[in-house]
C-alpha cells in the first residue's frame, strides 16, 4: 500500500533568476534600478567635476544675503533689507495664493459652463461652446496681457477720486477700483489672543476647520437616523449655529475691526490692495482653465446613463435637483481625474506672472535673485523642488477626494 508524501522542494539556482517566471520580473527590475542609479551617479559626478573645473561650487549660503529689492504684492512683512530666503518665501506665498484663487474660480466657471453647454436652450449652449473654443485655443499668456492691458487702460486712476467733483468714487465708500488694483477693507484684531497677527489668523482658520468637522459629524448622525427611521432630521439650523456661533464669539473676543482704504497723497492708503498684476493673472488663469474644466464636466455628465435622469424625473424631481442630486455626484467620478491635471496646470502656468510684474517664485528666486547672485544651478534646483512638491501635494489631496467619491463595493 503506497502513501502520499509532499513533493520535494526545488532548490534555488541562479539560473532561475532568468528562466523562472517567478523571479524573472524581479531580476529585470533590479537590473533597471541599478542602471538608473549608475546613470544618476555618472551625471551627478560629471556635473561636480565640470563645476570644479570652472571654479564653481554648489552653495546655498546666498539665501542669507540681503536681497536689495522690494516686492509690491506680499503676504508677509518684507523689505529690501530682508534676505533672499525671505524674498523666496514671499514668492512662494504669492504663487500659492494665485494658484489657490484660480483653482476655485476656474472650477466655478468650468462647472457652470459645462452644465450650460448641455442646456436645451440653443442660444445658451452655443454661447458656452463659443466660450470654450475661444479661451482654450488662445495661449494663456495672451489672455494675461490682454486683461492687464484693459485693466490699466480702462480703470480710473487714483487722481480721478480726488477733488470736489471727482469723476470716480468708491463703491459703498469701502471699495476702490483703480488701474493700480482694487482696494478693500482689511480686518484687524484690536485685542488678539496672540501678539503675532499670523497666529491670530491661524486660530481663526483652526476654528473654521473645527466647525467643518463638527458639521460633518452632525450630517453623519442625521444620515444614520434617516437610515434607521426613514425620516431625516432637519440639520439646517444646527449647521448654521456650528459655523456662526464659534466664529462670532471668537471675533467678539478678539475685537474685530475694519481698516477702510483712504485716498492720501497720490494713492490709496490702508486696507488690502489687490494689485493689477494679481487680478490679471488670477482672472486669465481662471477663464482659460475653466474652458478645459467645462469640457471635463460635459464629458462627465454625458457619461451618466439617461435612465438616471428619466427615473428621477418620473419621481417628480425638478431638473435643477436632478442635476445636483443625481447627475453631478455620479459625474464626479469621471470629472475628478482630469480635474487634477487642470489644477496642476494652473500652478505651473502661474510662472507666467513675470509677464505682468507679479512677484511669484519664478520672478523672485528664478528672476531677480538668480540675476543678482549668479547662482543659476541652485536657483533652478530650488524652483524645480518647489513646483514638484506643490504638484505632488495637489495630486495627493485630489486623489484622497477622488477616493472618497468613487463607488464603494460591498
Amino acid at each position: 500500500m503506497s502513501t502520499l508524501t509532499d513533493p520535494p522542494q526545488e532548490q534555488f539556482r541562479l539560473s532561475m533568476l532568468v528562466n523562472d517566471t517567478r523571479y524573472r520580473s524581479l531580476t529585470f527590475q533590479a537590473i533597471a534600478a541599478l542602471v538608473l542609479a549608475l546613470a544618476i551617479w555618472y551625471l551627478g559626478n560629471n556635473l561636480i567635476q565640470n563645476l570644479r573645473a570652472a571654479g564653481l561650487n554648489i552653495s546655498y549660503s546666498f539665501l542669507g544675503d540681503r536681497s536689495g529689492y522690494d516686492i509690491a504684492q506680499r503676504l508677509i512683512e518684507y523689505d529690501s533689507q530682508s534676505s533672499h530666503a525671505s524674498a523666496a518665501v514671499v514668492g512662494i506665498l504669492n504663487t500659492l495664493l494665485v494658484a489657490f484663487l484660480a483653482c476655485i474660480t476656474a472650477t466655478f466657471f468650468g462647472v457652470i459652463a459645462g452644465v450650460l453647454r448641455l442646456s436645451n436652450n440653443w442660444l445658451v449652449s452655443k454661447l458656452m461652446a463659443v466660450y470654450v473654443e475661444i479661451f482654450r485655443n488662445i495661449p494663456v499668456l495672451i489672455w494675461i496681457i490682454i486683461i492687464f492691458t484693459i485693466m490699466t487702460a480702462v480703470m480710473p486712476g487714483p487722481r480721478d477720486f480726488r477733488g470736489a467733483d471727482p469723476s470716480s468714487s468708491m463703491v459703498f465708500d469701502l471699495f476702490a477700483f483703480t488701474n493700480r488694483g482694487v482696494y478693500t477693507p482689511m480686518p484687524l484684531f484690536e485685542s488678539g489672543l496672540f501678539a503675532s497677527a499670523a497666529l491670530n489668523w491661524l486660530l481663526v482658520l483652526a476654528v473654521l476647520v473645527g466647525s467643518f468637522f463638527v458639521m460633518r459629524m452632525v450630517n453623519a448622525s442625521a444620515t444614520q437616523k434617516q437610515e434607521a427611521t426613514g425620516i431625516r432630521p432637519n440639520t439646517l439650523f444646527v449647521n448654521l449655529a456650528v459655523w456662526i456661533v464659534p466664529f462670532a464669539l471668537l471675533m467678539l473676543v478678539m475685537g474685530l475691526t475694519w481698516e477702510v482704504p483712504e485716498l492720501k497723497g497720490f494713492n490709496f492708503k490702508g486696507g488690502i490692495k489687490i494689485g493689477g498684476p494679481l487680478i490679471a493673472l488670477w482672472f486669465a488663469l481662471s477663464i482659460y482653465t475653466g474652458a478645459f474644466i467645462a469640457e471635463n464636466v460635459r464629458a462627465g455628465i454625458q457619461a451618466i446613463s439617461k435612465g438616471q435622469t428619466e427615473a428621477a424625473a418620473a419621481l417628480g424631481m425638478r431638473p435643477g435637483r436632478i442635476m445636483n442630486l443625481v447627475v453631478l455626484p455620479q459625474a464626479l467620478r469621471v470629472i475628478i481625474p482630469p480635474l487634477i491635471s487642470n489644477f496642476l496646470n494652473i500652478t505651473k502656468n502661474s510662472s507666467l506672472a513675470i509677464a505682468v510684474g507679479y512677484a511669484d517664485i519664478t520672478a523672485t528666486l528664478g528672476g531677480v535673485t538668480l540675476n543678482q547672485t549668479g547662482r543659476a544651478i541652485e536657483c533652478v534646483l530650488l524652483l524645480m523642488l518647489f513646483y514638484l512638491t506643490a504638484s505632488l501635494m495637489i495630486s495627493m489631496v485630489m486623489n484622497v477626494y477622488n477616493a472618497s467619491v468613487k463607488l464603494k463595493e460591498r
